[in-house]
């Protein structure tokens, strides 16, 4: 027998964007139930950045000095390492604003400072463990979603439905909206190494003849990302361990690649994609479920958690109106309304997906196919003058359209 609830908003996915948005709508005193099909957010995510126009936010939002508090590690710059040096590709200092510098912060300590400010809110309530496995449909409308915990069904009912849950969404899927492939070149393969003292300091790319390697320093190991062309992991497995660990000795001679193993490599399928239709009646779609961006960059976060401000921004007022003359259940938003998040979130994440083609196609798929040659990339680096290292520096770290906290505590 099902449970039935009901609520104002309902979110599934804890991530980024599930996450921000149901912290905005929490301190406006929004009803809301955020859904997160893992027991914990302790998990080897594929990313760790937090832009600077994000730390701008947890600013506006009064938890800078939390985040601060968690331990992280701060760059002013982002570049390609030729073996003796990083030469920059985009710097964070000339940005406007306090906030200049990149930061990289475990994804679950991020996503915890998170739901912690939400909870503080008796109108928020969190369900770990549990999936929304589908929709709850009247007409052409959105009324909610079934969630499944423990083999047990619950028909959660709102006004809203949000689905945050990732690239491969559930609740996408099971409304029919697809998304447009705009392809990848790549897939990545995600490892730590660990660090000494010595290495350098910065995160950076090293490109090779048929490979590239993004390091990220993490205090007392690397968080590695080994680029490798779409599809070929298969046949890297093939050629052995000891083949990869001399791919990845031949690029970083100073790293001991000694201890690993394929058992401590996690692949990440890329998928670069974006919705034409953001919405139903009663639904909206946010995040990688909306827009699956490149990890160029690692501005997926970032763009998740804009998407989240943004939607916030626009429903607070009417969910806040519709509560205070509650009915029974509450009617479905409207998608006239739902339909202006798409239209103000379309132009930045297309523009920071045509951004990242650009780079993918032009230089990653080079390296890749070994057309490219490494000296010559890292020469070309070194000719980009300072004026447009600040503008890929504003790209990344605030990108095209920042948004800010606009709705009532």
């Amino acid at each position: 027998m099902e449970t039935i609830m009901e609520t104002t908003v309902v979110i599934a996915g804890g991530g980024p964007a599930g996450a921000m948005l149901g912290l905005l709508l929490a301190r406006a005193g929004i009803d809301l139930v955020l859904l997160e099909k893992h027991a914990d957010f302790f998990r080897d995510f594929r990313g760790d950045t937090i832009h600077p126009s994000t730390i701008q936010v947890l600013d506006e939002l009064d938890l800078l000095d939390d985040f601060n508090a968690i331990p992280h590690r701060e760059f002013a710059s982002f570049g390609l390492y030729t073996g003796e040096e990083v030469v920059p590709l985009a710097d964070f200092r000339g940005l406007p604003g306090r906030f200049r510098r990149l930061a990289m912060v475990p994804q679950w300590d991020f996503l915890k400072l998170i739901t912690d400010a939400a909870g503080k809110h008796p109108n928020f309530r969190m369900m770990m463990e549990t999936r929304a496995v589908g929709v709850i449909r009247e007409g052409d409308a959105v009324r909610g979603v079934r969630a499944e915990s423990d083999g047990r069904v619950t028909e959660i009912r709102a006004a809203l439905t949000v689905a945050a849950d990732g690239r491969q969404s559930d609740l996408r899927a099971a409304v029919g909206l697809k998304p447009v492939d705009i392809g990848a070149p790549m897939d990545v393969l995600w490892f730590r190494l660990p660090r000494h003292d010595g290495h350098p300091d910065d995160v950076f790319l090293r490109p090779g003849r048929g490979t590239a390697l993004v390091s990220i320093n993490r205090g007392d190991y690397w968080q590695m990302a080994y680029l490798i062309p779409k599809g070929g992991y298969d046949g890297l497995r093939a050629r052995g361990i000891d083949a990869f660990r001399t791919g990845i000795t031949g690029l970083l001679p100073y790293l001991d690649p000694s201890g690993l193993t394929f058992d401590d490599v996690r692949l990440l399928t890329v998928i670069v994609d974006r919705l034409p239709k953001w919405h139903l009646p009663g639904l909206l779609v946010i995040g990688d479920a909306a827009h699956a961006m490149s990890p160029i960059g690692g501005v997926g976060i970032n763009l998740a958690i804009q998407d989240a401000i943004a939607a916030a921004n626009l429903v607070t007022g009417p969910l806040q109106r519709a509560q205070a003359n509650r009915r029974p259940v509450l009617d479905p938003v409207p998608g006239s309304l739902l339909a202006k998040l798409r239209r103000r979130r379309w132009y930045p994440t297309a523009a920071t997906q045509a951004v990242q083609v650009q780079i993918q196609n032009r230089i990653i798929a080079r390296v890749l196919a070994g057309d490219a040659d490494a000296g010559a990339i890292l020469a070309a680096a070194r000719r980009i003058p300072p004026p447009v290292r600040h503008l890929m520096g504003r790209a990344i770290g605030l990108g095209f359209l920042p948004e800010h906290v606009r709705s009532s505590h």
